[in-house]
């Protein structure tokens, strides 16, 4: 696909799903895209291979969440993987600071050096377990919004995630079908991470108007500070949720 026939669909499938996209903003995911693709030849990046089904699968995926985050947030982004919401994030909000962490180091490597070639000075990409830099009072609390993407169960990534997130902040947690039962499951651990009363919202991905793909967002309030003792090790969270 030429530059020009990406920036087209780019353009029409945002559109379709209701989202602006504007001529500079498609070309910056060309180049995320090529970028992409070439290191996934040598690097697990990610499964999905064709461009238009990644411009909706990633891209499009990415920013559903950009309306619900203020202006001017910090944001981190837990298990960012290959850089997802972090780095569409970044094109489309550059007046978000955004900080993208996973523990495997390779994959932030690619991030960094990713944003650096892009030219987006609004990222900032950090190696390490989100349990470790829950308790680190760097970033501890330290942001207006966490965002996770298909990283662990909602057991599991409230205790991860809400660590993070100042009072008066969110959690937005992007999942799919199974969301309704996860956020029931994980009532105590939201309370008893400093979460207030969640609210979830359907999102349908649309590339061609009449197929859909399902995608649900989660959004949590924090309400109160976390207490001192959590997160736990990860061998706890994983063995025994809260």
């Amino acid at each position: 696909m030429t530059r020009e026939d990406f920036r087209s669909e780019c353009k029409r499938i945002f559109a379709l799903n209701e989202l602006p996209c504007s001529d500079e903003q498609a070309d910056r995911l060309c180049e995320l895209t090529e970028r992409m693709l070439e290191v996934n030849k040598s690097m697990n990046l990610t499964a999905i291979t064709d461009e238009k089904a990644i411009i909706l699968r990633h891209y499009v995926d990415s920013i559903t969440i950009s309306s619900w985050i203020p202006e001017g947030a910090s944001l981190i982004d837990v298990g960012c993987g290959a850089g997802f919401p972090s780095l569409p994030l970044a094109i489309f909000r550059p007046d978000l600071r955004i900080t993208s962490l996973d523990g495997t180091a390779k994959r932030i490597t690619y991030v960094a050096e990713t944003a650096k070639v892009l030219g987006l000075s609004n990222v900032a990409a950090i190696a390490g377990r989100a349990e470790e830099y829950g308790l680190n009072s760097a970033y501890r609390e330290q942001f207006d919004v966490v965002t996770a993407r298909a990283v662990a169960n909602l057991s599991v990534l409230g205790e991860l995630c809400l660590p993070f997130v100042k009072v008066g902040g969110q959690m937005i947690a992007m999942k799919s079908k199974q969301a309704e039962e996860e956020l029931k499951n994980a009532a105590h651990c939201i309370a008893l991470c400093g979460g207030g009363t969640a609210s979830l919202l359907d999102c349908r991905l649309t590339a061609d108007g009449e197929e859909n793909e399902e995608r649900k967002l989660i959004f949590i309030p924090k309400i109160a500070r976390t207490p001192k003792n959590y997160p736990r090790h990860f061998s706890k969270i994983s063995k025994k949720p809260l």
